[in-house]
């Protein structure tokens, strides 16, 4: 078939984005693909990462597990029909299901990369999309921190960040940012003391303190100073953050890393963990502290897992915590799974959940960053990762 009938498709969607909300999506992309006897469903996944609902919401609901194009970042045909993954970048927003299925699946990823890079850009200009992935209301402070973090996923050719908050509709005090540049990927994860709001507003303070200072040319310990200042500004009660501050070469493998007060993190290699890393130790954010900066040499396809204590210090009904051994035996089995980034902690997080019996007690939240060309490439749907692979060979 020839390319044409793609490509009017395409510019009929790019030419009704520019004014359109997010209820006018599913009716344009339809209303596209009408000339090449296509229809599609829209699939969001919410913020538990539990299940994909449509977009309008009409109260279908998909479960993740039945559903591989989303899992593993991979098209897959159904019967009459075929599956394939939307994301934003990297990160993933959910599946579109085309009906029937065409042959053309490359063309079909095309059409779900651009609704996916659409529906990131569209979904601050009104509520649908945001109320679509919720299943409850969030807290002040949750609705507070979203709004400041980056995307859950982030890839580029060298390296994968992925990140998950739980419980995602009450998380008040912990955080993560991340920036991937041309050379270097820069990484923050924090743990502000307290619950609610409090603790929110804390956690908001010391990652824009972070973030405006490495936005201009400051390095850890800059950075880190930044937000001991801003945090004795704003708390004259001494409120204080937990973090760990971190930057990776992305040519070399260097890493570097400042620890104020926070959980070492975790470096595996060849799907083993090697150590912790216990270097660059100072006080919480808040107080202020000089600390020499500790560095690691990483190797290609190493993984570092970066996790607040939420996460350990989860307990059972019978009082059992999850502990470190628990957690590192199942990020290695995981890994040996080959799963794409995104899944793999998808898979960490409910399992901490799923230890609990009931509400967590505290914020759970979990990064893991791998420095592989191989991973950031199992995070680009199928046909674009084919490729991708034939232009790199």
């Amino acid at each position: 078939m020839s390319d044409s009938p793609w490509f009017d498709a395409l510019r009929g969607i790019l030419d009704r984005s520019h004014l359109w909300t997010p209820d006018d999506i599913t009716p344009t992309v339809n209303a596209a693909l009408a000339g090449l006897g296509i229809q599609v469903r829209i699939w969001l996944i919410d913020h538990e990462q539990v299940a994909l609902r449509t977009l309008p919401d009409t109260g279908r609901i998909l479960p993740v597990d039945s559903c591989p194009a989303f899992t593993l970042v991979s098209s897959r045909p159904e019967g009459d029909r075929l599956w394939v993954p939307m994301v934003d970048g990297t990160d993933r927003l959910g599946v579109i299901e085309f009906l029937p299925a065409p042959p053309e699946v490359e063309r079909c990823e095309m059409i779900a990369g651009l609704v996916g890079h659409l529906i990131g850009t569209i979904a601050e200009r009104g509520d649908l999309i945001e109320s679509t992935r919720r299943t409850r209301p969030m807290s002040p402070a949750a609705e507070l921190l979203f709004r400041l973090l980056p995307p859950l996923t982030s890839s580029t050719d060298r390296l994968v960040t992925s990140a998950v908050l739980q419980p995602c509709y009450e998380v008040g005090g912990d955080g993560f940012d991340y920036a991937h540049d041309d050379t270097t990927a820069a990484l923050l994860i924090l743990d502000a003391v307290g619950h609610g709001l409090p603790a929110g507003l804390a956690c908001a303070v010391a990652l824009s303190a972070v973030r405006a200072t490495r936005r201009a040319g400051g390095g850890l310990a800059e950075q880190a100073r930044a937000a001991d200042a801003a945090l004795l500004e704003q708390f004259p009660d001494s409120r204080f953050v937990t973090a760990v501050l971190a930057e990776v070469d992305l040519a070399g493998g260097r890493l570097r890393y400042l620890n104020a007060g926070h959980p070492a993190p975790l470096l595996l290699r060849d799907g083993t963990m090697m150590r912790e890393l216990t270097g660059g130790r100072r006080m919480p954010l808040g107080i202020e502290d000089d600390t020499p900066i500790a560095e690691e040499a990483l190797e290609p396809g190493d993984r570092l897992l970066f996790y607040t204590d939420g996460v350990t210090e989860a307990r059972s009904a019978d009082g059992d915590r999850f502990g470190l051994p628990r957690l590192v035996d199942l990020i290695e089995k995981h890994e040996s799974a080959g799963l794409p980034t995104p899944e793999t902690l998808r898979r960490l997080a409910h399992a901490v959940l799923e230890h609990q019996d009931g509400p967590p007690a505290d914020d759970a939240t979990l990064m893991l960053v791998q420095w592989s060309a191989t991973a950031a490439s199992n995070t680009v749907p199928t046909a674009g990762r084919t490729v991708r692979e034939e232009q790199t060979t």
